[in-house]
């Protein structure tokens, strides 16, 4: 089955829409606002720079990031009693769906990270030890050719003669 590709234009524009409809009513602090307006800023130089992993990564890890800060927002923020309730069931309902929407963009992020040359495991930078043996050969099974010093015609080891 094939992954639709999605625009980083469209992923950008629809959550930067929703991030405003969910700023319309005051119930949310401005670490909401900056936190996600800043990893849109990421997303926008995502855009401009066509060939960066880095812009594309950073926008990865902020949509990441603003899915937790944006928990913490809604449980400590969401206030029952409004002066408007409309318009504060329109913003919080855009400010949730900007929320559930946000692992389904880092799915598509993910995929573009990985188009642009994105390696399957995202390194930090911190050294690991790796087990690959591949470019080391085992001492026991050292190929030697006849013509070596020591070794009679029919590959046996004989008496050495310096």
């Amino acid at each position: 089955m094939e992954i639709p590709a999605i625009s980083l234009k469209a992923i950008v524009l629809v959550h930067w829409i929703l991030t405003v409809w969910a700023c319309l009513y005051p119930w949310l602090p401005t670490s909401y606002v900056l936190g996600n307006v800043s990893v849109l800023a990421v997303g926008v130089w995502a855009i401009a720079q066509r060939d960066s992993i880095d812009a594309v990564l950073l926008f990865l890890i902020g949509l990441a990031v603003t899915i937790l800060t944006d928990i913490v927002h809604f449980g400590l923020c969401y206030v029952t009693t409004a002066i408007n309730p409309d318009l504060f069931r329109f913003s919080a309902g855009m400010a949730i769906l900007s929320l559930v929407l946000k692992p389904v963009s880092c799915f598509f992020v993910y995929q573009m990270y990985r188009e642009r040359g994105g390696e399957y495991n995202i390194s930090f930078g911190i050294p690991t030890i790796a087990r690959n043996r591949d470019a080391y050969q085992s001492i026991d099974h050292q190929n030697q050719s006849a013509s070596t010093p020591g070794q009679a015609e029919d590959g046996k080891n004989g008496p050495r003669s310096y």
